[in-house]
């Protein structure tokens, strides 16, 4: 998950253990832009790592924002995953433009607590800066779903840190 607020632009990994830390950063800086890369074939992932803070939002009296290039959201799918539906609004856009200047004018009106698109292509410095001035400005956050090629990630384990725990052992 790529991520910036008030900090500098970095990377970080997100897991639910973390879900606690970083909805409280949320609650002290609201406008954020962070980008969500997940796996075509593991598109559940991306969902549990933004569901619990997507209902916490719900809780507020402002609006979530689905722009989808062309899926409808499922009325079944949004009540069952504990999302408010009377605050649910779902905008189909087409081009990749469209979709950056409609999360732009909508986080800039302030009417949306997040605003949620699904983009192609990683955003640009200057499309970043774009929304991060508009979510400053509307006091509300933009989630960035990307996702990538299940077959441009090798299968098995990558060379790297290994942890090990007694608990699995």
């Amino acid at each position: 998950m790529y991520t910036s607020g008030v900090v500098n632009r970095s990377s970080v990994a997100a897991a639910p253990a973390t879900h606690r830390a970083f909805a409280s950063s949320v609650q002290a800086s609201p406008a954020l832009v962070s980008e969500v890369v997940y796996r075509e074939d593991q598109p559940m992932m991306a969902q549990l790592l933004l569901l619990p803070l997507l209902q916490q939002l719900g809780q507020q009296s402002r609006w979530q924002l689905w722009l989808t290039p062309q899926q409808k959201l499922s009325r079944q799918w949004v009540q069952a995953s504990g999302l408010p539906l009377s605050k649910v609004m779902q905008l189909r856009q087409m081009s990749s433009y469209n979709m950056l200047d409609s999360m732009a004018r909508a986080l800039r009106t302030g009417n949306y607590s997040v605003v949620i698109a699904w983009v192609a292509e990683e955003l640009s410095e200057q499309e970043h800066a774009r929304l991060m001035s508009a979510a400053e400005e509307g006091n509300a956050m933009a989630f960035i779903m990307r996702p990538v090629n299940s077959s441009s990630h090798p299968a098995g384990q990558l060379n790297g840190l290994k942890i090990h725990s007694n608990l699995y052992h």
